[in-house]
């Protein structure tokens, strides 16, 4: 299908904001809306926003990516992924003005980009469906256990290190020292502030009751905390074992989805699942 590519510009309070609709010749009734997450703007690493847009417009899926306030090409002081909700409705009616005839909207984030969107779902009506890849769920114990259990455990097994470790090449006080850190991370008790974070994100997709589709890295270790939650916590376990809830992992990805196969793999899995409902 044929599309075109157009600049917009809209106001979130007194900044302007600017975007790019990917709009299909025939646009379906379903749009999908890029969140951007971290210090990105709206191309995304390896341009994988742009490409994404691309080919679902080709499939006929209307596709609005944007800078945040204080982002990219958008005015106003920057903002992390907790504050950034009256981007997100200004965007959304900016994205339904457009496009009168659309009827709602998929929500679309790579890490607290995927968070932000969360967050901001069940607060909008529009909103009929949330994409999340590799969610941040980040906390110093979760991310010292993963690290223990991914990349230790897999050193240890790995011949080439205890060839380098025998030869003098990898400091042993400087590995064990950083075992023992990590060792200790991981046995702490989480603060406040950590605790906050997947809670927050628990809370948020327990608020929305629409359809989520969930794509993890194989070879990321956000991907693997975000793993840990159900294994651990028995309220993630029946959270995503819900009918509505699908979790899908792309093997050996790493966390931007680098490489064009996987970032295919992405385009086809997030095509077919707004077109299942």
């Amino acid at each position: 299908m044929n599309w075109q590519r157009r600049v917009v510009q809209f106001t979130c309070h007194d900044s302007w904001l600017v975007g790019v609709l990917h709009l299909p010749d025939a646009p379906l009734p379903r749009g999908l809306l890029i969140v951007t997450g971290g210090p990105q703007y709206r191309v995304g690493s390896h341009r994988h926003f742009v490409l994404l847009a691309e080919q679902l417009a080709a499939a006929g899926i209307p596709v609005m990516r944007f800078d945040y306030r204080g982002m990219g090409d958008s005015e106003g002081d920057p903002r992390d992924f907790t504050a950034v909700d009256d981007d997100l409705s200004a965007a959304i009616g900016h994205f339904f003005s457009l496009l009168p005839g659309m009827k709602d909207v998929v929500l679309w984030g790579l890490c607290d980009g995927a968070t932000a969107a969360a967050g901001y779902a069940a607060l909008d009506r529009r909103v009929a469906g949330l994409i999340m890849l590799n969610p941040w769920v980040r906390t110093e114990q979760g991310l010292a256990r993963v690290t223990l259990r991914h990349y230790y455990v897999r050193r240890l097994l790995d011949k080439e290190f205890w060839r380098k470790l025998a030869s003098g090449a990898v400091g042993v006080g400087r590995t064990f020292s950083s075992f023992v850190q990590l060792a200790s991370a991981a046995r702490q008790s989480q603060t406040a502030s950590d605790m906050n974070v997947p809670q927050r994100l628990y809370l948020a997709l327990s608020r929305y009751r629409g359809p989520l589709l969930i794509v993890l890295s194989g070879a990321d270790l956000g991907a693997r905390e975000f793993s840990a939650l159900p294994a651990r916590h028995a309220h993630w376990r029946k959270l995503l074992a819900a009918p509505r809830v699908r979790t899908e992992t792309i093997p050996q990805a790493n966390h931007t989805f680098a490489s064009k196969a996987w970032r295919d793999d992405v385009t086809s899995l997030c095509r077919d699942w707004i077109a299942s409902w």
